[in-house]
């Protein structure tokens, strides 16, 4: 008698994990959202950087400096977001056409989602979540390409 209630029980946990399953609009919808957020770099396109990332974002990373043989770590404000890309296109030094622009979608439920993205500045693993149905970066952590890569 206990087997078969323990079955039933662990057929409900697992029927459970389905109902938070990610659809093919929220897959698509945060792969958009990550893609503006690295064309906006790469163009100095602010417009796109509105659209995809929260003002109260949290975006903090790591990178060797050229003098240096340790990580640093620097924060990146909003604000700071936007300078860059204007900047970039202030100054016409648009990334790469074959920069690379990798998304990975590591998880997706329908609030809340985790995606990786490899450009050339390195590996960025952003935190999404869904305001007023639209998937927006709320935290971004990064690094810049291990040595010798």
């Amino acid at each position: 008698m206990r087997t078969p209630i323990l079955a039933a029980a662990a057929a409900l946990a697992l029927a459970g994990t389905d109902a938070s399953a990610q659809t093919a609009a929220d897959s698509a919808g945060v792969r958009a959202a990550v893609l503006d957020y690295v064309e906006g770099f790469y163009e100095g396109d602010s417009t796109r950087l509105v659209r995809s990332v929260r003002p109260e974002v949290v975006k903090f990373g790591f990178y060797v400096p050229r003098d240096s043989t340790r990580y640093h770590g620097e924060a990146m404000s909003f604000t700071e977001m936007h300078a860059f890309a204007n900047t970039v296109k202030r100054t016409g030094r648009r990334a790469q056409p074959d920069a690379p622009k990798v998304i990975e979608l590591l998880d997706v439920q329908d609030q809340t989602a985790a995606a990786k993205l490899t450009a050339w500045w390195g590996t960025d693993y952003l935190q999404l979540a869904r305001y007023d149905g639209r998937w927006m970066i709320i935290h971004v952590l990064w690094q810049s390409p291990p040595r010798g890569e």
